[in-house]
């Protein structure tokens, strides 16, 4: 039984630590939360009601955000952008450094939408929905 419980705990501490991923929006924007599919939409390049502010490519929120959203990973959702801007159906997303970047961006523009870490959430924004 303790050999159980002392495997269990070291899987615990080895598994590595995922961020609570919030979309959030500047606390003007009309939306009060967003369901899954209404968040994929604009982060898929699906509607253009609001700009979507990406996090930096590579970084760890970026592939859990799209992996938990919009069911595709980032590789994915980059192919899916190029066709879209190939074919001059849309731009790609502003993409900012962090999450404190994202959150800058989205303060400042009551149309953009970013994703980040719900620990980085304070009141220059507005959560409109928690991936689960």
């Amino acid at each position: 039984m303790n050999r159980l419980m002392i495997a269990v705990i070291a899987c615990a501490l080895a598994a590595p630590a995922m961020a609570e991923v919030v979309v959030v929006a500047n606390p003007k924007a009309a939306e009060a939360s967003m369901t899954k599919d209404q968040v994929a939409q604009f982060f898929l390049g699906k509607s253009s009601a609001m700009t979507p502010v990406d996090q930096a490519e590579g970084a760890p929120i970026r592939a859990e955000f799209y992996k938990k959203v919009t069911d595709k990973d980032a590789s994915q959702v980059k192919a899916l952008w190029s066709k879209l801007v190939f074919t001059g159906k849309a731009t790609m997303p502003k993409e900012a450094a962090d999450s404190a970047a994202v959150k800058k961006a989205v303060a400042a523009d009551p149309k953009a939408i970013g994703y980040i870490d719900k620990a980085a959430v304070d009141g220059t924004v507005k959560v409109l929905y928690t991936a689960p």
